[in-house]
């Protein structure tokens, strides 16, 4: 008989705070989003963030391009609860004045941002207040010497330099670091977390950068974060995809939720299908999804479409449907509670799932 495999150990890491949201160390596995409007226009990220808090985000990113973005965030940070990191690129003053606006993050390479004494003005004044630096390296804006020494963004050329912006905040005595190491392929940004994570004990952001569409991108996200999180390797957790930002939580929490490490909400298992099923299942599971996707219950539900193997195949569940052509039963945690008639089959489930 085959073991079943089983999850490492989570990586120790150190503990950092992003507003009040511990991240590394044992606390849980937090899941980040991005918002996707322009930041200085404050009423549509506001709302954005607001629908993003709903669905579970407990941290988000703001892309900070000027000035007007910058001076913009101390108003969106009065308005929503989560905690905000501004994304800087290329110019420190940004990075300055995102700080005096209140905000609880910064993600910048300090390789980017200009003069050594830019760098050193920005985590001064970071230190100062407490606020945490997380290091982007990203597979699409190597380092050009890192670029021919390794001929590719290669693992190891994605934890050199991931290695160098460590070295530039640690001479200026900050630690209070996080990392990210992202490339769009799978292998190679698995590959830079595992090289990272054996070399260093700083907490570590983890995602596919630019993973496209959700056809893909989920698929994508799902296998590498999944080979990560499975290794203990991860303490924030972003799926980047061409989408809606929602889309983005509510993928992180199904990545997270199949491990075993979070759920949020309604966990759905329904069987695919087959010659033997007489009703409409994606009508009725589409059904169940809407009537569910609200509820903050960490429950599972199955919607089966067999009544012969339907309640066993779906034995761990809280509560469950089987249904045939006219009928079906309802079961909870395999055992069968009653039968109706195909038509009370998704009711009777509401019903049972209220009471839970």
């Amino acid at each position: 008989m085959m073991a079943c495999l089983m999850m490492k150990t989570r990586k120790k890491t150190r503990t950092i705070y992003v507003g009040s949201v511990p991240v590394g160390g044992k606390n849980p596995v937090v899941v980040q989003s991005m918002t996707k409007t322009y930041t200085a226009d404050t009423r549509a990220t506001v709302n954005q963030i607001l629908s993003l808090e709903a669905l579970g985000c407990e941290i988000i990113r703001l892309a900070v391009p000027d000035m007007t973005a910058a001076k913009a965030l101390i108003k969106i940070k009065r308005s929503v609860r989560i905690p905000m990191i501004a994304d800087i690129h290329f110019d420190w003053r940004l990075a300055m004045e995102a700080l005096r606006q209140g905000i609880d993050g910064l993600r910048l390479n300090p390789g980017n941002i200009g003069a050594r004494w830019k760098v050193r003005e920005v985590v001064a004044a970071a230190g100062d207040i407490g606020i945490p630096i997380r290091i982007g390296v990203n597979a699409g804006s190597l380092e050009k010497d890192l670029l021919r020494k390794y001929g590719h963004p290669s693992p190891e050329a994605l934890v050199e330099s991931a290695g160098r912006s460590i070295h530039i905040l640690e001479e200026l005595g900050f630690r209070n670091i996080k990392i990210s190491l992202k490339a769009s392929d799978v292998l190679k940004t698995v590959g830079a977390y595992r090289l990272f994570s054996k070399q260093y004990d700083y907490p570590v952001h983890i995602g596919i950068s630019e993973a496209g569409p959700p056809s893909t991108g989920i698929v994508k996200s799902a296998v590498g974060l999944g080979i990560l999180l499975s290794e203990g390797i991860g303490d924030t957790i972003r799926v980047s995809l061409t989408a809606d930002p929602a889309e983005e939580v509510r993928v992180a929490y199904a990545i997270l939720a199949s491990l075993g490490l979070r759920q949020k909400g309604v966990n759905i298992i329904s069987c695919p299908t087959c010659g033997r099923c007489g009703i409409d299942m994606k009508r009725l599971v589409a059904k169940v999804e809407n009537k569910v996707k609200k509820l903050d219950k960490p429950i599972t539900v199955a919607v089966m479409g067999c009544i012969v193997n339907g309640p066993g195949e779906a034995r761990e569940a809280d509560v469950g449907i089987a249904g045939a052509k006219g009928k079906g039963i309802i079961f909870r945690k395999g055992k069968v509670i009653r039968s109706a008639g195909e038509p009370e089959l998704l009711n009777e489930l509401l019903k049972e799932i209220k009471a839970l």
